[in-house]
This record gives C-alpha cells, sequence and structure tokens, in this order.
C-alpha cells in the first residue's frame, strides 16, 4: 500500500485538500449561511411545519454533515483505488 512515486503521492494530497476545501465550503454555507445569515429568508418557507432556516440551524446542518461524511468516504475510496493505495 504505497505510493508508485512522489509525483502520484503530492497529487493524492492535492485531490485530498481539494475535495477538503469542497465539503467544508458546502459545511460552512449550510451551517453558518443556512442557520445564521439567511435565516431570515429561509424562515418565509415552511418544511414540516416548521421555517426553514429554524429546521436548518436546529436539524438540517447535522444531516448536511453526516452526508458529508458518506460523500468523502465514496469520494476518497475512489481516489485511493486510482491511486493504488487502497486496502482491497
Amino acid at each position: 500500500m504505497a505510493f508508485r512515486n512522489e509525483e502520484d503521492k503530492k497529487a493524492y494530497w492535492r485531490e485530498n485538500l481539494a475535495l477538503l476545501a469542497k465539503l467544508l465550503v458546502v459545511w460552512f454555507i449550510v451551517s453558518f449561511g443556512a442557520g445564521i445569515i439567511f435565516v431570515d429568508i429561509l424562515n418565509e418557507i415552511q418544511f414540516f411545519g416548521f421555517k426553514l432556516g429554524f429546521w436548518f440551524a436546529q436539524q438540517g446542518a447535522i444531516y448536511v454533515f453526516v452526508a458529508l461524511i458518506f460523500v468523502y468516504m465514496a469520494k476518497m475510496n475512489a481516489m485511493d483505488k486510482r491511486y493504488g493505495v487502497d486496502e482491497e
């Protein structure tokens, strides 16, 4: 389970950091943006009987965070296979 060369190692970490940055931006937008910044706008929309801004602040951000964990896992498994460092 080693990289073929130093260039693959650098490319792997570059892709990993890019993926992390994208997922953190999504997490920030959902948790901070939807739960705090845009809460007044989102509260005009009802979701399961709750104001959408309130729902994002209380539950929606957590659901998105859990979904991001699974997205990261799937993307990293694919990246590991592409670079030949998977565990299988």
